[in-house]
């Protein structure tokens, strides 16, 4: 079966606000076994509006309305696929008794436009709404299949999970849901990725390898389809064991979480504890790491030494080796080494990170933009340093340097779980 989704509301198509309702609708029929070929947002306009509705009519199976059910002159979705379809709008009795007792529980006076919320379109099946007021509608016209759901996120969700996927469930009888699974990935780009993968991702059919990339990390979603879960799941498990001997060096996780999360557990994991210092990224490291809700067990702080002087009176960096001449400087691979072991020392952690170099706009110390050193420091071990030039403006060099480093990390925290080292230290 193969759906379109068609969003309704000019505030969509102004920015005004982001449509987050196709990402749970997606989600959803991807459950239910159906296809979803196209999304269409369009304004609070009946021409256009209509115009979408045949050009979708033309080319799906079910179309999946959200929005514009509302109680305002410019809530149209119900309107206008009721001329299309020439059926008539009527007084859904239920849900008009709902809005009677809520502005009467409130010493409100109902207004004659509230009562738009009630309507349905006459033969069809009504959606309650167990949040909001307006009642959605289910029906299938000429073997076309439309539901109708409200705009604002907390009631379509509910009605989707609710009444709208009953209805959707009944109408379709057995089906083949979809089943996937998330690879996450560090510390490779999505064309080399790809690369690797290219003979799979060319002969695919089913599994299916959907690649996906943002900033510093690439995913991969396989896919399957089928009535039985136990077939789904040796499929998956037959893909997902080739893209792991492949790329097993850069999958750090096969589910949606991000790697300092994942960071975070082998830390608590080896009973481990995390410090940083940083330069260049102005405490985006830290601000990752903390963001993982009960990281204060692994985390045990960090520092921000943004100049010479706060290197210097924090850490204990000389400034002979900042300043002067012949002075390796702040962006140096030396640095980084001993910014890294004396945050660990200072904290009494087992891993201090450290990140320096120049993010932007301009260079710093004859060194050019884009150039970071970030040293990982494990106690009882050499400290390793690494370099790495990175594009993009000063925003995108913090973050892909961050990201940098927690893939190392990760390395050198799985690497060392591998080999059975764990034991926490006596600081």
């Amino acid at each position: 079966m193969r759906a379109e989704m068609i969003a309704v509301g000019t505030e969509l198509l102004l920015g005004q606000i982001v449509n987050t309702n196709a990402r749970d609708i997606s989600r959803k029929l991807a459950e239910l076994g159906i296809d979803v070929y196209f999304q269409t947002v369009v304004g609070d306009n009946r021409q256009r509006l209509r115009q979408a509705i045949e050009i979708a009519r033309s080319r799906a199976d079910l179309l999946l309305f959200t929005g514009g059910l509302g109680p305002t002159q410019d809530d149209l979705t119900k309107d206008v696929l009721g001329e299309y379809l020439n059926r008539k709008l009527i007084i859904h009795e239920p849900s008009m008794a709902v809005i009677e007792e809520m502005f009467a529980s409130r010493g409100i006076e109902m207004v004659e436009s509230n009562r738009r919320q009630a309507l349905m379109l006459e033969d069809s099946h009504p959606l309650e709404n167990t949040v909001g007021l307006a009642v959605g509608n289910a029906l299938e016209a000429d073997g076309t299949m439309y539901i109708l759901l409200p705009g604002p996120p907390r009631e379509m969700k509910a009605m989707l999970e609710g009444a709208a996927s009953e209805w959707l469930t009944a109408m379709l009888g057995e089906s083949r849901p979809l089943y996937s699974r998330l690879l996450k990935f560090a510390g490779i780009g999505e064309s080399s990725l790809e690369e690797r993968l290219i003979d799979l991702i060319q002969g695919q059919s089913d599994p299916t390898l959907a690649p996906y990339a943002k900033e510093g990390e690439v995913a991969i979603r396989v896919s399957t389809k089928s009535t039985d879960p136990a077939e789904a799941d040796g499929r998956l498990d037959e893909a997902i064991g080739e893209i792991r001997r492949r790329l097993g060096d850069h999958l750090y996780a096969e589910e949606d979480v991000p790697i300092e999360e994942v960071i975070v557990r082998l830390l608590r994991a080896s009973r481990r504890r995390l410090a940083s210092a940083e330069s260049c990224s102005g405490g985006l490291f830290a601000e990752l790491v903390t963001s993982v809700p009960g990281s204060s067990g692994e985390f045990v702080g960090g520092v921000v030494t943004y100049t010479n002087e706060m290197k210097h009176k924090l850490l204990g960096i000389p400034m002979e080796q900042l300043e002067g001449e012949g002075a390796p400087g702040a962006v140096s691979e030396s640095t980084a080494a001993m910014m890294a072991e004396r945050v660990m020392d200072i904290a009494g952690a087992d891993y201090g990170i450290s990140l320096t170099g120049v993010a932007g706009p301009a260079p710093s110390e004859g060194k050019p933009v884009g150039l970071v050193y970030f040293g990982i420091a494990e106690r009882g071990k050499d400290t390793v340093v690494h370099t790495t030039h990175l594009s993009g403006d000063r925003s995108s060099i913090r973050l892909r340097a961050v990201k940098a480093v927690l893939y190392r990390l990760w390395q050198s925290l799985r690497n060392s779980s591998d080999n059975g080292v764990g034991e926490p230290s006596e600081s």
